[in-house]
């Protein structure tokens, strides 16, 4: 079996998509942590790469479009969690006197507002996004979702630009 194996790498995207939201789930059910609407919006891209890697897994395709096709999907979908983790840690370090009010939370957004306006206001943030209640080695949980979320990335482009044999 070889490491650079289409299957294996996207069986490997999976299970690390199965780990990430693992821990989140660990964080706010056991830790007690309260995601924020920024921190939801993460978990959504990195469900999303884990399905598209489980599919590509279970699919094995041969072809190689259908490898680029999954590969770009899964890359798409990873590219909003870096871009929502990105502006987490700009949220969290603004000057206090800079950071949004807090507002609703997001299921009241979903109740009363059409899409659109929920994506803008969540990507808006808010007071809540910019607290930081959990570190480790000094940097936030963002800033850590930030570099899983690129290493995943870096992985999911190699998939889709690498040459296949």
């Amino acid at each position: 079996m070889y490491w650079n194996n289409y299957r294996v790498i996207s069986g490997l995207l999976f299970l690390a998509s199965v780990t990430g939201m693992a821990f989140a789930l660990y964080l706010e059910h056991v830790q007690g942590l309260d995601p924020c609407p920024l921190c939801i919006f993460q978990r959504v891209g990195l469900m999303g790469l884990g399905i598209i890697s489980l599919i590509a897994f279970l699919h094995n395709p041969i072809g190689n479009g259908f490898k680029r096709g999954y590969a770009f999907l899964g890359t798409l979908s990873i590219l909003w969690s870096v871009g929502v983790a990105a502006r987490h840690v700009w949220l969290q370090n603004l000057p206090p006197d800079q950071v949004p009010s807090c507002g609703p939370g997001l299921d009241y957004w979903l109740d009363t507002l059409p899409m659109k306006s929920v994506f803008e206001q969540v990507l808006k943030g808010s007071g809540e996004c910019a607290v930081v209640d959990w570190t480790l080695f000094g940097q936030s949980l963002p800033v850590w979702s930030l570099a899983f979320f690129a290493v995943l990335t870096v992985i999911s482009l190699w998939q889709m630009l690498r040459k296949y044999p």
